[in-house]
């Protein structure tokens, strides 16, 4: 007995696979080879309009990270995807799943160099994106997307990419047969109770966090295990998610990307465990001491390149959260007596602030720590103040913090809005002056879709980054610093998005509190002094 195959056009197919995926809503900017696609739109799905294609994929991304599972996005062929780029590049980074679909000029015209025409087109995004394909008949195109489903959640997660002609969406075919994954791997039980051995034995052990903890779903499971063997925790230099409680007694601090500093805050352990991170993430160059010393690291990925990139590290390769949970399971938990241990937190409580005008960003930070909702969300992409960020605005929960891995700006802004769009709770966006330029038009989707996103923008006329680095790197005279004149509660006004400007002080803790409980998205943009809060 043979089962009958329906056939169907292939966009509508594929609007099949999408619902089975859980992939209907839909992140784009259109174009006119998207519109075989996207025309008769079903009702059931979502378009989700940004204003320029790197803040399609950075709301995608933010989406993504927060529902755990991959976006879908449809990006105008060629140009359109190069606009894209700066934010793949991050997705890539970010370990983001992704699904992006770009249109391509008919099949029938490609021979001759159309306009729009992409040459080479599943090349254009490499190598930034897991895999890659311009199918080979219209047949394959629902084969492919769901391939490039299946690859973007496999971990390491990250972007895949499929272009489409335009005349492929009204051809003929079927339902594909693809296949299910049923993800998590752990190292061998030999070699986690080698680890173990080795963590038992340890006289003074640290734990370093890195973003995949948080991403994978083990920050409870990271704590009992941080509990159990009574380690200091130390999140990885330039984390893109929080893993860990910054308000646990256990909790160090924050480690540095410049080598001398990084090993000297873990020269005093002998014995290293990095969860979810690079051994290590460093911003300039310099001499990594802790390589050529006594301390065994270990490491713990399902990350090739952070596996092959590590030095001076003994490598077990599996899944975090799978990884974990098979440790805890052979670590007993700890009494009542011996949890004592860690009674006097490790890292100082943060300082008391006053109020100033100008506003320190510390008072504005420390504020904006007490008046958030609590199960808010913080989004970030302040680099010049991050160290005050971490200082004053602790995230306890899972899923409560997301930034770029890349180091590339233009990101935190569209990914708040992709961040409320999944979860539906308040989101704080906190961000420079600077890094809003970049894509300060998502503010007008945030506002038509009515979403609950406050973004904040410490306004210190310039690239704050820029100025301190100068200092470390001993540059001097660096042109291009400067950002006076602009207005940023004008933008959003312009857009839709209710905001205000604070100069003085006394303004600020009521500005800060209507912000954080508007009913919708709202900006406010505080002037501060531009000597404090730096890196």
């Amino acid at each position: 007995m043979s089962s009958i195959q329906h056939t169907d056009t292939v966009q509508q197919v594929t609007f099949r696979l999408m619902r089975e995926l859980n992939m209907t809503t839909v992140f784009g900017n259109p174009g006119s080879t998207e519109l075989n696609f996207l025309n008769n739109f079903p009702e059931d799905f979502e378009y989700i309009l940004a204003l320029q294609e790197s803040s399609v994929v950075a709301m995608a991304d933010g989406y993504a990270q927060a529902s755990g599972n991959a976006a879908f996005i449809n990006l105008h062929s060629a140009v359109g995807v190069g606009h894209a780029l700066g934010n793949i590049f991050t997705a890539y980074r970010n370990h983001t799943p992704l699904v992006i679909t770009a249109g391509q000029q008919s099949r029938s015209i490609l021979p001759f160099a159309p306009y729009l025409g992409a040459d080479h087109a599943a090349d254009f995004p490499k190598p930034y994106v897991k895999w890659s394909i311009e199918p080979a008949r219209p047949e394959d195109v629902p084969l492919a997307i769901a391939q490039a489903y299946h690859i973007a959640m496999q971990h390491p997660r990250g972007p895949t990419f499929v272009s489409i002609p335009s005349d492929d969406w009204d051809k003929t075919t079927c339902m594909p047969h693809y296949s299910k994954v049923i993800e998590g791997t752990i190292p061998t039980p030999e070699a986690i109770n080698q680890l173990l051995e080795v963590l038992k034995n340890s006289q003074n052990l640290a734990i370093v966090v890195g973003a995949d903890v948080d991403r994978q779903g083990a920050f409870d499971n990271a704590v009992k295990l941080v509990e159990r063997l009574q380690a200091h925790v130390w999140a990885a230099p330039y984390s893109s998610r929080a893993s860990f409680p910054e308000d646990h007694p256990q909790f160090a601090g924050f480690l540095p990307a410049l080598p001398e500093q990084l090993s000297e805050k873990l020269s005093g352990y002998d014995v290293v465990l990095v969860i979810g991170a690079p051994v290590f993430t460093l911003h300039i160059a310099g001499d990594v001491t802790i390589f050529d010393s006594a301390v065994k690291i270990y490491q713990i990925t399902d990350d090739p390149k952070y596996a092959a990139f590590a030095s001076a590290t003994t490598t077990l390769f599996g899944s975090i959260n799978h990884s974990i949970s098979a440790m805890l399971d052979k670590i007993l938990p700890l009494s009542n007596s011996q949890s004592d241990k860690f009674v006097m937190p490790l890292r100082p409580a943060a300082p008391k602030v006053t109020g100033a005008t100008p506003i320190p960003v510390e008072y504005a930070i420390d504020l904006l720590s007490h008046a958030r909702p609590s199960d808010s969300i913080i989004v970030e992409e302040a680099p010049s103040h991050r160290s005050v960020i971490q200082r004053f605005l602790p995230i306890t929960q899972a899923q409560g913090f997301f930034t770029m891995s890349s180091g590339g700006l233009g990101y935190a802004l569209p990914a708040s809005v992709g961040v409320a769009l999944s979860t539906n709770k308040r989101v704080v966006c906190l961000i420079g002056d600077g890094s809003s330029m970049y894509s300060i038009q998502a503010v007008w989707t945030a506002a038509q879709l009515n979403l609950p996103v406050t973004f904040i923008v410490l306004n210190n006329f310039g690239y704050g980054a820029m100025h301190s680095f100068g200092k470390i790197m001993r540059s001097q005279a660096v042109p291009g610093l400067d950002l006076p004149n602009i207005d940023f509660v004008q933008l959003a006004n312009s857009m839709g998005c209710e905001g205000a400007r604070i100069k003085e002080h006394e303004n600020l803790p009521e500005a800060i509190h209507k912000a954080v409980n508007a009913s919708g998205c709202y900006l406010l943009e505080i002037i501060v002094d531009a000597d404090t809060g730096n890196i």
